[in-house]
């Protein structure tokens, strides 16, 4: 039955490399599980139940994947959406968790109403690739800074903006050695590089006193209570998250359609260079993002690391649906996931303007490396900007920099649109931007203008 719904045959692979395939991406991507706890935790949200909301989110929407478009893709709540909804919605304006959901919900539905038409294809396509790459790039660059200050690798400063931190403190040196574990286990190409080098840090960890023993290795999981359900859509609507809704679709959409199309390339799914059955795709992800919004989770993309299975020859929904089975029982192991994204409290002194004043932070020496890695492979964008043409490549400039100097996404695309526009303008080569760009410029520029927008 699965070889004929699948069509194994057709696509030249087999059970037994479609299940070696599910096995491998799940290696390369189980990582979310113990840093999604982390990220959300930080806006107030349960962990726990962000862990079980995770797993649960994940299996469906891979599920879905499997079944609608039958690709060896796997779904997940998306690195660098994550910390939008976290450090910038929640934190950073001030906007409860519960509403942050709501907006997230709303931006799934706007993603599964523009399915029956041409929108989401136009707004990919009115988006020049520059910045498209330059997006990428700087949502890297955000998530590699956070990475090194969870990691102690560096630390803010008042005087400085960071400086760096004490690299022989025991933190330090467990988020070195599974950060060294990582990038040595990639460049061996070793699958699943990402999570051995979790697991090597928090073994570590447990040796040096810095990872707290669990006790035990299963349990029952924890329960999604505390965030399922919690969404506020009407607040979301009334203080206007126009923008914040919008970011959350884009990013969603921008992130999909490049992970699809990657990893379609390396698995010969392309068809004179299109991708067939990529609306369902992207209807999958849509469906996903409603249904993570409603469990208490961030918006779902599909994920590159599903390339890892591909390598080993997944070809079809098959290898999916092994991956979102993996993703159900790793939640009967939620000890060994509070083990890992647990934080050490660390206390220093600091000087600012002459005085000494004592603070105390968190480190997450174990889960850090991730942010890392991850943000370094999305860096690789950077090749396909046209950095000889100046109206290109400013535009990209100053979009992949002022989202981690800013710590704001919506302010880095924000600077890049409106930037292209005028540089399209003055140079005489309006044309060459859609007229969505100058839309979304002239919204931008509404936004810093008008007071309360920002």
């Amino acid at each position: 039955m699965l070889k004929d719904y699948f069509k194994l045959k057709e696509n030249g692979t087999s059970v037994r490399i479609e299940a070696l395939a599910g096995l491998t991406t799940f290696a390369t991507m189980a990582y979310i599980i113990f840093v999604q706890p982390v990220v959300l935790g930080a806006a107030g949200m349960d962990a726990d139940a962000v862990f079980t909301s995770t797993c649960l989110i994940t299996a469906f929407a891979t599920v879905l994947m499997a079944f609608l478009a039958n690709y060896p893709v796997a779904v997940a709540p998306a690195m660098g959406h994550n910390f939008f909804f976290a450090y910038v919605v929640v934190l950073t304006m001030k906007i409860p968790w519960q509403v942050a959901l709501g907006a997230v919900f709303l931006s799934g539905i706007v993603f599964v109403a523009t399915a029956s038409f041409g929108l989401r294809e136009m707004i990919v396509a009115s988006v020049p690739d520059s910045l498209k790459s330059a997006i990428a790039v700087g949502i890297g660059l955000l998530i590699t800074l956070i990475g090194m200050e969870w990691a102690g690798i560096v630390r803010l400063d008042p005087n400085t903006f960071v400086t760096l931190g004490n690299l022989s403190s025991k933190p330090v040196l467990i988020a070195l050695l599974g950060l060294g574990t990582t990038i040595i286990l990639i460049a061996r190409r070793v699958n699943g590089a990402i999570l051995i080098g979790i697991l090597v840090g928090a073994v570590a960890g447990l040796f040096t006193g810095i990872v707290k023993n669990p006790g035990s290795v299963l349990s029952v999981p924890p329960s999604v209570l505390p965030t399922a359900f919690q969404l506020d859509v009407w607040t979301a609507l009334k203080q206007n998250l126009i923008a914040v809704i919008l970011i959350f679709f884009f990013l969603d959409l921008f992130d999909t359609v490049g992970s699809l199309i990657g990893i379609a390339k390396q698995a010969g799914l392309m068809k004179e260079g299109k991708l067939p059955r990529a609306g369902r795709a992207l209807l999958a992800d849509a469906i996903g993002t409603v249904g993570s919004a409603l469990s208490g989770n961030t918006t779902m993309v599909s994920y590159i690391e599903s390339a890892a299975g591909v390598a080993v020859g997944g070809r079809t929904g098959l290898a999916a649906l092994v991956t979102a089975g993996m993703f159900v029982i790793a939640m009967f192991f939620s000890p060994i996931v509070q083990m890992i994204s647990g934080g050490f409290a660390v206390q220093e002194v600091i000087n600012v303007e002459g005085q000494q004043i004592a603070r105390t932070f968190t480190l997450y020496p174990v889960t850090s490396p991730a942010l890392i890695v991850v943000g370094s492979l999305m860096i690789r964008s950077v090749r396909d900007i046209d950095w000889n043409d100046f109206t290109e490549a400013l535009p990209a400039f100053l979009t992949l920099i002022v989202m981690p100097l800013t710590f704001s996404i919506t302010d880095g695309i924000a600077f890049g649109f409106i930037s292209y526009a005028l540089l399209k303008v003055v140079t005489g080569r309006g044309r060459e931007a859609h007229w969505l760009i100058y839309l979304f410029a002239i919204l931008f520029i509404a936004r810093y203008a008008v007071p309360g927008l920002h």
